[in-house]
């Protein structure tokens, strides 16, 4: 399903039956993911709310078909209080469904009515931000760290690139199809995922996920990368030029109940 199949596809729900939308959800093979970023209030709070998401909240999500979330705390790059989950869908139905799912699970909401009840003047967390994700061809789904459950997990780094127009955004995504995934992985840039996006804020854009053991290791993959011959071939090929126009990046560590 490309961008004009998706787009498509959602200008037909409103209409569809539903089993006819179920038929969309499943055709596709590439994984949504979602990213949902949870802006906290400090101290106490914060700690409550972190705790119902990995005692109540992702148990609750495994229940409703989401098979493995992230969740991650910023080390570098922003540094208001904050957690970022990182759920793999196999489907867009998925995706639309799972807020429904989760408040039809008795054991959800009664473990996790502290933080689901609490009333406006005493709010749990500030507001959520939500992006939809496709995953690339080149890497079609969401690959857990090897370090996933152990007791030393490393660092992940989340990265964005803008584009300046579809076209440019389109011809980014040529280009990690084209051979450059399988460069980060030679350069020990392990990925964790790779997704374009399809819902979100600063598109067109797209975003990847990595993994290492400390940064030392991201430091010195980096360094690799940047001398690898196939990439100085395919950075330097006249048809990708111009194709990014703003990079953010952000060094996460992920808390003790991270799945991936």
């Amino acid at each position: 399903m490309d961008r004009r199949e998706f787009l498509a596809a959602t200008a037909v729900a409103a209409v569809a039956p539903k089993h006819k939308l179920d038929t969309l959800s499943q055709s596709a093979t590439r994984q949504y993911i979602e990213l949902r970023r949870y802006h906290l209030l400090p101290g106490p709070k914060a700690n409550a709310f972190t705790a119902f998401v990995g005692d109540v909240a992702i148990p609750a999500m495994n229940r409703a078909g989401v098979g493995k979330v992230g969740a991650f705390t910023v080390v570098y790059g922003e540094n208001e209080p904050s957690l970022l989950l990182v759920l793999a869908h196999q489907t867009l139905d998925s995706v639309v469904s799972l807020r429904d799912r989760l408040a039809n699970d008795a054991a959800y909401a009664r473990s996790g009515a502290a933080i689901l009840d609490t009333p406006m003047s005493d709010p749990a967390f500030v507001r959520v931000e939500s992006t939809l994700l496709r995953a690339f061809e080149a890497m079609p789904t969401l690959e857990p760290s090897a370090s996933a459950g152990a007791a030393t997990r490393g660092i992940y780094e989340l990265r964005t690139y803008e584009s300046h127009s579809d076209r440019a955004a389109l011809n980014k995504l040529k280009m990690f199809n084209a051979g450059e995934v399988p460069i980060f992985r030679r350069a020990n840039l392990t990925p964790v995922f790779f997704g374009e996006t399809l819902i979100g804020a600063k598109m067109p854009s797209l975003t990847y996920m990595l993994t290492f053991p400390n940064m030392a290791a991201r430091d010195a993959g980096w360094a690799s990368f940047s001398k690898d011959p196939e990439w100085k071939t395919l950075s330097g090929d006249p048809q990708y030029r111009d194709n990014v126009s703003a990079i953010s990046d952000i060094i996460l560590q992920p808390t003790a109940y991270s799945q991936i």
